[in-house]
Order: C-alpha cells, then sequence, then structure tokens
C-alpha cells in the first residue's frame, strides 16, 4: 500500500478515535447535576482524573455503577440544592458539554493520567513491578509525545492524594518505584489516617464535607463516593469494606463525626469533621487541596477561602490565648503572605 494513502488511514483512524472519546465523555458529562461551577472543569485532575478504579475520580455516576445503597442507613434527607454549596467537585453540565480542541485535548491528557495513576496503585498494591513500556502501552502510541506531561499529572494526584511520590529506576529508567513521601512517621506525630491507602479517601471526604457547608448527610456523602468508584457493600480494591472506613474506622478515630441530624423524622444520618481532623488539619489546607487538584490557588474560591480565612484567625487568637494574657492582645489575621486578605 502506498506510503501517503497508510498515513491518510491512520489521519482517519484516529479522527474517529476522538470523535468517540469525546462523545463518550460528553455522554458522561451529561448524566452529572447541573448548575456546576466553572471552578471544577473536566480537565481538572480531581474533578476529571482518575477512573473510577483509583477512587478520585469525576463526580459524576457510570452508566453501569450499582445504586447508592441507603436502605441500611435509614431514609435518606438530601438537602435542597441552595443549601448544599458542594459544587466544586462535580464536572460540567451537558450544556457545558461542547469542547474546545485545545480543552478536549487536555481532557484527553488527563484521562490518559488516570488510566496511569490506576495501573501505578494496582503494581504497588500487588507489590509488582512497574514497567515504563507497560506504562507507554497504556498511553498509547499516538500520545507517546505527550508521556511526560501525562506522567507528570500522575504523580501530581499520587502526591496530592495519596501522598505516594513516584521514582525512577537507576540506572536504566525503564522502572519506577512507589514510595510514601511523608518521611518517618516513628515519632508518632503523623496518624495512620493521612497515609496510603486511608489518605485516598479521607482527603476528598473532608473536603466534600466542607465545601457542602461543613456538613453532609449519609445520601450525599455516597454520591460522592459512588462517583469515585467506591461502592456501599462492594469490597474496593483499595480501601477495602468502604462503609466499615469511614463509619466505624475514621469514626472512632475521630475524624470523622457520624450522626442523627437534629428533629428529622424519619431519622437521617450525617457527617461532620471529627475532632482530630479539626486539630490535624485545617480548612485552609484542606481548600488548598481542593484547588491543587483544580490548578487553582485556594483564593479562586472566594467564599470558602473567606471561612478558610477566619479559621485561621481563630485558629492564631487561640494559639495567643494559650500562650498567654501578654500575648493575647496582637494581631490575629494569618500573618503569612501566602495567604493574602481578600479585597
Amino acid at each position: 500500500m502506498p506510503r501517503g494513502h497508510k498515513s491518510k488511514l491512520r489521519a482517519r483512524e484516529k479522527r474517529r478515535q476522538n470523535r468517540a472519546e469525546a462523545q463518550s465523555l460528553q455522554s458522561a458529562e451529561a448524566a452529572t447535576g447541573e448548575d456546576a461551577e466553572a471552578a471544577c472543569s473536566s480537565s481538572s485532575v480531581l474533578a476529571g482524573g482518575p477512573s473510577s478504579a483509583t477512587g478520585a475520580g469525576p463526580l459524576q455516576t457510570p452508566s453501569s455503577a450499582p445504586a447508592t445503597t441507603s436502605a441500611a442507613a435509614g431514609v435518606s434527607c438530601k438537602r435542597s440544592a441552595g443549601k448544599a454549596k458542594g459544587h466544586v467537585w462535580k464536572s460540567k453540565s451537558s450544556s457545558q458539554a461542547s469542547l474546545s480542541p485545545e480543552s478536549f485535548a487536555l481532557d484527553i491528557l488527563t484521562r490518559k493520567a488516570s488510566h496511569l495513576v490506576e495501573y501505578l496503585l494496582n503494581q504497588y498494591q500487588m507489590k509488582e513491578v512497574m514497567r515504563k513500556a507497560d506504562m507507554l502501552k497504556i498511553v498509547h502510541k499516538w500520545y507517546r509525545k505527550d508521556f511526560p506531561e501525562i506522567l507528570n499529572k500522575a504523580c501530581v494526584h499520587l502526591d496530592l492524594v495519596y501522598g505516594l511520590e513516584l521514582k525512577e529506576g537507576k540506572p536504566t529508567g525503564n522502572f519506577y518505584t512507589l514510595v510514601d513521601n511523608q518521611g518517618d512517621t516513628s515519632d508518632g506525630n503523623l496518624s495512620r489516617a493521612w497515609r496510603f491507602p486511608i489518605r485516598g479517601l479521607l482527603m476528598p471526604l473532608l473536603g466534600m464535607i466542607f465545601l457542602n457547608g461543613n456538613r453532609a448527610s449519609e445520601e450525599e456523602i455516597w454520591e460522592f463516593l459512588n462517583a469515585m468508584g467506591v461502592y456501599d457493600g462492594m469490597c474496593h480494591f483499595i480501601f477495602g469494606e468502604p462503609r466499615k472506613v469511614i463509619a466505624q474506622d475514621l469514626v472512632q478515630e475521630e475524624y470523622l463525626v457520624y450522626q442523627q441530624v437534629p428533629n428529622s423524622d424519619p431519622p437521617c444520618y450525617e457527617f461532620l469533621w471529627g475532632p482530630r481532623a479539626h486539630a490535624e488539619t485545617s480548612k485552609m489546607k484542606i481548600l488548598e487541596f481542593v484547588a491543587k487538584m483544580n490548578d487553582k490557588g485556594p483564593d479562586a474560591f472566594p467564599g470558602y477561602y473567606e471561612e478558610a480565612l477566619k479559621d485561621e484567625e481563630e485558629r492564631a487568637r487561640a494559639a495567643l490565648k494559650a500562650s498567654g494574657p501578654s500575648k493575647a492582645s496582637g494581631d490575629l489575621r494569618p500573618t503569612s503572605s501566602h495567604y493574602p486578605q481578600p479585597e
């Protein structure tokens, strides 16, 4: 076959695949809720990133996903849309589904990165070798020129969500390893819950609760987890039995509070931050986590940023009060230039 004809066939096949991926993407986005905020475009690493198996995918329920199991928790009590603020985790609605060539290309790279995250986590769990050749096959030959950017996106996600660092093997560079990037924890200062794998559930849950008005009904929590590929009653290959993790383990360790909604009849339940979550992290740190996953700064979310700043001021006030009366009259505003005051 003439070389020119082969090139035309390859180009035609690539266009066909891109159209198929675009249609698949639009169908998935059409399944999400409306009124999504632009802050979470489909190209963000968290809101449109890793696939369901990684436990950190887009907030949209796959068409093949099992229905949310709410019977074990009594009757659901979803709040009205006017009360729930946590829309920044959602992808764009179907009315925004048309993508420019640039944004569509970026979304493809993000989804390729999600596939790498899934592969790397699976190899890490199975204690098997992570081969560059396998990673290039996952990316596909058409996107090998973009492999450095795709790999970087995967590394950022592994770092922020799971606390894992990807290191290249020496001397050939054809193999990789994942290592815990949080250092030695023998002094007990770093809790188990902030390490792999539980960190991959706890960080997004704390973010979802904060962005949802500091409390989230059980139904909202399971909708969120379903979108991450985590389902009630189904053992997850990373997290295990999710209901036990969030409603027992993290509650017993006081990272989450699981309680009945006051005056609810019939009774329904909600999740809040627990005392250890308040002690070991802050709204600003969780907002920074959400912002990084959306390639933004925390001040890109003005309402939440202002609330996080007030939380920082209250923490500074409490610290000054604990240090003694002589310092209690000091400036209580966060002094770090990392947290600029809103205009």
